[in-house]
């Protein structure tokens, strides 16, 4: 008999683990994820990703509004699982955390220490990183610093962005999950604490806001385009374009003095936008300006007319 889980998750990032649990046998006696959202043109109700899996599974979901309630707390006693799940979900109280005997298990999207908090992929891209990964750890207070179980590494090519990085690692999120809970099971993990870690040495991924996706045509071209890829295609860098909001998506560096002011458009209204920076040109090269659709930067100069 293997480990029994209670698995809390909401985005489809989560749905790879809890299929991983599912597919590997392991007892997920329940699923926690958040209530239901209204979404859409027609604001219809809307479940998470990870509840149309567990309905498609037949798994037992609680979607608690607070989870501190006293009547989830006793249906989580009653369950009495070995060990939580945490993957993409809010803070969870301590008295949900410490509950199991194997306490909780985190898989989080970086490379423990660096870049805790709740955008490790956007960031890592952001800051240039050539290297992310996926790590396993035990919940404890403070947000990302419990003991490390297990992690796996990828390489950050340059032609990726945050989504194509997103889905290796939810996938190897989900495999490493499952090589976590064998070993415990097997009584051979090691942990490894993050307590000595000097707190200069971190680098941290807090949440992203509007106020952070602004570009800012101040800085080297190069930053400005691991900046825009780190935020493709969602939740999207943004500049203006004759007051209309500008999402760019994909940008390149021509690194030829500009001699204008910073942030200076430049177009030939047929093949190219360019924006100054202090040090290069940077190239718009996929767009999508309020209102219209995404596309290619030569295909939205087909139909687009410049104001004088």
């Amino acid at each position: 008999m293997g480990l029994k889980v209670v698995f809390f998750g909401t985005p489809d990032f989560a749905v790879a683990s809890l299929d991983a649990l599912v597919q590997n046998g392991f007892s997920v006696l329940a699923v926690v994820t958040a209530p239901d959202k209204p979404a859409g043109r027609g604001m219809q109700l809307q479940a998470s990703a990870v509840k149309q899996y567990a309905l498609q599974h037949q798994l037992q979901i609680l979607q608690p509004e607070k989870l501190k309630d006293p009547q989830f707390i006793a249906t989580l006693q009653e369950l009495a699982a070995d060990v939580h799940i945490v993957v993409a979900f809010r803070m969870l109280p301590e008295l949900v955390w410490n509950m199991p005997p194997q306490g909780t298990i985190n898989v989080h999207g970086s490379l423990l220490p660096q870049y805790r908090g709740a955008a490790p992929i956007n960031w890592a891209i952001m800051n240039g990183e050539t290297e992310t990964g996926v790590t396993t750890f035990r919940l404890k207070h403070q947000i990302d610093t419990g003991n490390i179980l297990l992690q796996s590494k990828t390489p950050i090519f340059k032609e990726d962005n945050f989504s194509t990085v997103y889905q290796r690692l939810m996938l190897m999120g989900a495999e490493l999950l499952v090589n976590t809970l064998r070993q415990i099971e097997a009584g051979t993990i090691l942990e490894v604490p993050q307590d000595h870690i000097e707190e200069s040495t971190i680098k941290h991924a807090p949440k992203l806001f509007k106020e952070n996706l602004q570009i800012d045509f101040n800085k080297p071209a190069a930053e400005l385009v691991n900046f825009i890829r780190g935020l493709a295609p969602f939740p999207t860098a943004y500049t203006f374009l004759e007051q209309k909001q500008l999402k760019v998506f994909l940008a390149h560096v021509v690194n030829e003095a500009s001699h204008v002011a910073v942030g200076t458009m430049q177009t030939d209204a047929k093949s190219y936008i360019r924006f100054a920076c202090p040090d290069a040109w940077l190239y718009i090269d996929e767009l999508q300006l309020e209102g219209k659709k995404r596309m290619e930067t030569i295909a939205f100069l087909r139909g687009f007319r410049f104001s004088e």
